[in-house]
């Protein structure tokens, strides 16, 4: 059989390659940056369950709104600081759960403030 002239080979080796147009990216491939020590789950889940007992335990001493919501910021400042340390030398994860738990705490005691405040005035003095 003879070969007709205008059958060509895909891609045509006579052609020269032709320059990408950027929609599909080609070429090296860029760095993929990973953190050297990703935070948990259960890391997360512990902080926050271990601050949320504590917050509790510290919200139980007060006798009114005006006790409950002054231990609760005391025990919100004490985690605070203990998570600063583990952001420092410990487990990450945990002082993120930590940290959770005590801006929850604290907006449950803001809110309740809020509450009383607008039907009987400032309770904090």
């Amino acid at each position: 059989m003879a070969e007709h002239s205008t059958f060509r080979t895909w891609p045509d080796p006579a052609q020269p390659p032709r320059a990408p147009s950027g929609l599909f990216p080609s070429g090296p491939q860029r760095p993929t940056y990973r953190e050297p020590h990703p935070v948990g789950g259960g890391a997360l889940a512990s902080g926050a369950g271990a601050a949320s007992a504590w917050l509790l335990l510290f919200g139980l001493l007060g006798d009114d709104l005006r006790g409950y919501v002054w231990w609760t910021v005391l025990a919100g400042v004490v985690t605070w600081l203990a998570a600063l340390l583990l952001v420092r030398f410990g487990d990450r994860g945990v002082a993120v759960g930590i940290s959770l738990a005590t801006a929850v705490a604290w907006s449950i005691a803001a809110a309740a403030v809020a509450v009383r405040w607008s039907g009987a005035g400032w309770p904090l003095w």
